[in-house]
């Protein structure tokens, strides 16, 4: 199992930028596909970013391509997601997993293939 807790986020105002970490704990980070989905209020967690367990491929969702880039340091055992450009419906907790797959080729948008979660950071985006 791993542990995983989430930094940096925080209050922004819209077209700011945010870089949100995941610092990973216990099993070995380099050997799985990263991922960040979000929860805004009265909404199901979505999917936002995925990465290889090499950092060398990663898939966004639509709404967030071109301004968030999600990339891991694997020497530190830490997730990354810088976010730019920032819009008030990027507002959420935002949540870093691991995918439960060692050295995974496929990159997952589903909830269920991440077994290890962090507990959240909260970003809030004002207009």
């Amino acid at each position: 199992q791993v542990q995983l807790v989430e930094s940096g986020g925080g209050f922004v105002q819209a077209g700011g930028s945010l870089r949100l970490s995941c610092a990973a704990s216990g099993r070995t980070f380099s050997n799985y596909a990263m991922g960040w989905f979000r929860q805004a209020p009265g909404k199901e967690r979505e999917f936002v970013a995925a990465i290889t367990w090499c950092g060398f491929n990663a898939i966004y969702i639509d709404s967030v391509k071109g301004r968030f880039t999600i990339s891991r340091d694997n020497a530190k055992s830490t997730l990354y997601l810088q976010m730019n450009s920032l819009k008030a419906e990027d507002t959420a907790v935002y949540y870093c997993a691991a995918d439960s797959t060692s050295h995974s080729i496929t990159l997952s948008d589903k909830e269920y293939d991440y077994h290890s979660w962090g507990q959240g950071t909260q970003v809030t985006v004002s207009t």
